[in-house]
């Protein structure tokens, strides 16, 4: 016996939904945590910061703010402009991982709706015999 597929009732797919944009969260949280863990031990390590201090630095740069401190040497400077460049790459990642699920669920509720509109659609009579040219 040959198993049909089942088609997802609208209760299941809200589910699946929420356990889509519930993973997608968590690892944008750990991502940005983590990057702003690892700005925090560079802004310390190469600028000579305070843990505060260091901290917002980190969180500015990683908002797409800016720096607050003078950066007082070349290696400090390298590290911020790294950093920099990783924090603008890391913004547009974490809003691909969010708005991913939200797309894919406007994209399934789009399909639906397409699929209710055709089944109301009048079926094409095939049966009849072609007219004009075919043979």
């Amino acid at each position: 016996m040959e198993k049909k597929a089942s088609v997802p009732t609208p209760a299941r797919r809200r589910v699946t939904f929420e356990r889509r944009l519930g993973r997608a969260v968590v690892l944008a949280v750990a991502l940005v945590s983590g990057s702003l863990g690892a700005g925090v031990l560079g802004y310390h390590h190469f600028a000579g910061l305070r843990w505060v201090d260091a901290l917002l630095n980190a969180s500015m740069i990683l908002a797409g703010m800016g720096p607050v401190d003078l950066l007082p040497t070349d290696g400090a400077k390298v590290f911020a402009s790294c950093y920099a460049l990783y924090s603008g790459l890391l913004l547009l990642a974490t809003m691909g991982l969010l708005v991913g699920p939200l797309f894919h669920r406007a994209l399934q509720r789009l399909e639906v709706e397409a699929g209710r509109a055709r089944r109301d659609e009048p079926v094409p009579d095939v049966a009849r015999e072609p007219g004009g040219d075919l043979p």
